[in-house]
């Protein structure tokens, strides 16, 4: 099973290992597209104002053009310790066992306007970069990715639940994958699809599927696990589940 989790545009700062290894990362077949964008942005760091207007930030912001101008040489984290925020609060990796951790790293992994796919172990340095951003140099990044990482999603064995945000899910197309929706539920039984709360359950959904045992091969036993780690969860189609909030 592969759950493919959003980034964050959040990042912890720093980092333990060395510098950037394409070759290091998995899915090596994406690193010639990896290369282009990362040397892409690394020669727009050279100028900041032409950095905030791509990327779409304030000067209050430099900072993180320096992490891109730092890009092949700063330290790395594992993906999984890189992104940060309400998602990755909410799934909350430190309060792991050792085995479930080992589950975690096998089935995780984040979609990335930078690198396609980042599994849980992949080594990445702090970016700045997000699926809508058109680069000078490039363009948009859907054409970029779309021939290149469609083969490797069809590639996956098991199944794929797919909890990128719109962005970063037309970035790269998973025919098959189960999509979540988190809703809400007014007192005349209308559902709406929740904006506040949808990354903290987004987190507590990844963080389910990483911890079971077993993990689920088809639709309904992951329906299964999840209801019976207490999460309110309906299918609502083949591929396609709600989640109900108590918010």
């Amino acid at each position: 099973m592969l759950v493919l989790l959003p980034p964050s545009e959040t990042k912890a700062t720093g980092g333990d290992g060395p510098p950037l290894d394409l070759d290091s990362l998995s899915s090596p077949e994406l690193n010639p597209v990896r290369a282009k964008i990362a040397d892409a942005l690394t020669d727009l760091a050279r100028d900041v104002p032409a950095s905030l207007a791509a990327l779409g930030i304030s000067e209050r912001q430099a900072d993180e053009v320096q992490r891109n101008a730092e890009l092949w040489t700063s330290p790395t984290l594992p993906a999984l310790r890189r992104y940060t925020g309400v998602l990755y609060d909410a799934l909350d990796l430190t309060s792991f066992k050792k085995a479930e951790l080992t589950r975690a790293n096998e089935r995780l992994a984040v979609a990335s306007a930078l690198f396609g796919i980042a599994r849980a172990t992949d080594r990445i340095p702090a970016y700045r970069l997000s699926a809508g951003t058109t680069l000078p140099a490039l363009g948009g990044l859907r054409p970029l990715w779309r021939p290149a990482l469609e083969p490797v999603f069809a590639g996956v064995e098991g199944l794929v639940v797919d909890l990128r945000s719109g962005g970063y899910a037309a970035l790269a197309r998973i025919p098959g994958a189960v999509t979540v929706r988190v809703v809400t539920e007014d007192a005349r039984g209308q559902r709406k699809t929740v904006s506040h709360f949808n990354k903290a359950y987004k987190g507590k959904l990844a963080a389910v599927l990483a911890r079971t045992g077993r993990a689920p091969s088809a639709v309904d036993g992951l329906v299964k696990v999840v209801t019976k780690a207490g999460l309110s969860v309906e299918r609502t189609g083949e591929h396609e589940l709600e989640m109900l909030t108590g918010e």
